[in-house]
């Protein structure tokens, strides 16, 4: 059986920055890559957003891009909504581990 070691890095949490704030640091860890993610995630249903309020409005862009936008947005959501289910479940068999 192997011993793993458990690295002290800290979790940093992205609340409280506010947008347009870049992170500090020289290390990219699991958090940054977690933040960027959510951000991604979110440009994306903002472009969606606009592109919906543009066909409403009948300024320039048609409905099929508005609609390939908003698939894009639905996809990457339910694809964060995936990654976030995993990391829980791992997380809950780590907790059951008996040490």
């Amino acid at each position: 059986m192997n011993n793993m070691a458990i690295s002290n890095t800290p979790i940093v949490s992205a609340a409280g920055q506010k947008d347009g704030q870049t992170r500090t640091g020289s290390t990219s860890g699991f958090s940054d890559a977690l933040f960027n993610a959510v951000n991604e995630v979110n440009n994306q249903h903002q472009t969606a957003d606009k592109a919906i309020l543009n066909v409403q409005a009948g300024n320039t862009g048609g409905l099929h891009e508005a609609m390939i936008a908003l698939e894009k947005a639905d996809i990457s959501f339910r694809t964060m909504l995936t990654v976030r289910n995993k990391i829980i479940e791992a997380y809950q068999e780590i907790m059951r581990m008996q040490v």
